[in-house]
């Protein structure tokens, strides 16, 4: 029998044994190391991490408004965004990312998230031939007319005073109000829900959108509608006396 088959197979574990070697023991391979947290650039991950669990995955919205909404993305100012996500937002379930605010992510991270959901999910000329109302609010609302004009636009799915409907669920709900900024209700009440089916401020009411004013008179009047104590069915001193009862009967 040739030995022929035998060297080669000798040459080709001395190759193997000799590549082991060239990496000291307990010496990591180039580009193992693991990535620190804030070092990390990538979109993707640093949405995953940060932003999906009330976004939702790619932008299409779960417990809070979709993000992946050109309508969006085409109203609101990037500078806006980005101090949205850097500082959170005061009162409501948006919390603050930014070291400097308590977070964890750095200004450049919070840089690639804002400038990724522009670049990813924007669409330029979506709003071209219309006449979008403004991010913000430019003058103060009126509560009263607000409920006229949400009878006008709203109440068909929302129902009467915001209180649900068979197409829409309650807008007016206390509990809601409370996790949610007036810009929040302004912002759903331009660009809509997508990811629910509810429309933007075109298409409350075929053929005729909602004016700047009304946007804002409608927010007011959701806004008035907040409570002190959302969420319970008493105020907090009829409860702090009822478990006081409580206690003495005990």
């Amino acid at each position: 029998m040739s030995r022929i088959p035998y060297l080669s197979a000798f040459a080709v574990l001395l190759l193997v044994l000799l590549s082991a070697c060239s990496t000291p023991n307990g010496q990591p391979h180039n580009g193992s190391e693991p990535v620190a947290p804030n070092q990390v650039a990538d979109f993707g991950t640093l949405y995953a991490q940060n932003c999906s669990a009330c976004h939702g995955a790619e932008g299409r919205g779960g417990a809070s408004m979709a993000l992946a909404n050109p309508v969006y993305l085409a109203v609101v100012d990037e500078n806006a965004l980005h101090n949205v996500v850097a500082n959170g937002v005061h009162g409501t379930s948006m919390p603050a990312f930014a070291q400097s605010a308590g977070g964890f992510l750095t200004d450049q991270q919070i840089d690639v998230i804002t400038s990724g959901m522009f670049s990813r999910w924007g669409r330029k000329g979506i709003l071209d031939g219309t006449n979008p109302p403004s991010y913000a609010a430019k003058t103060t609302g009126d509560a009263a007319r607000g409920e006229i004009a949400f009878g006008t636009y709203c109440a068909s799915c929302h129902g009467l005073e915001g209180r649900g409907g068979s197409k829409a669920s309650a807008i007016s709900n206390d509990s809601l109000l409370a996790l949610v900024s007036d810009q929040g209700l302004r912002t759903i009440v331009i660009t809509g829900r997508p990811d629910l089916g509810a429309p933007d401020w075109r298409a409350n009411l075929p053929g005729k959108a909602m004016s700047d004013k009304e946007i804002t008179d409608v927010v007011a009047w959701l806004a008035s509608r907040r409570v002190q104590s959302p969420g319970q069915p008493y105020s907090a001193s009829n409860d702090a006396q009822h478990h006081y009862a409580e206690h003495l009967e005990k």
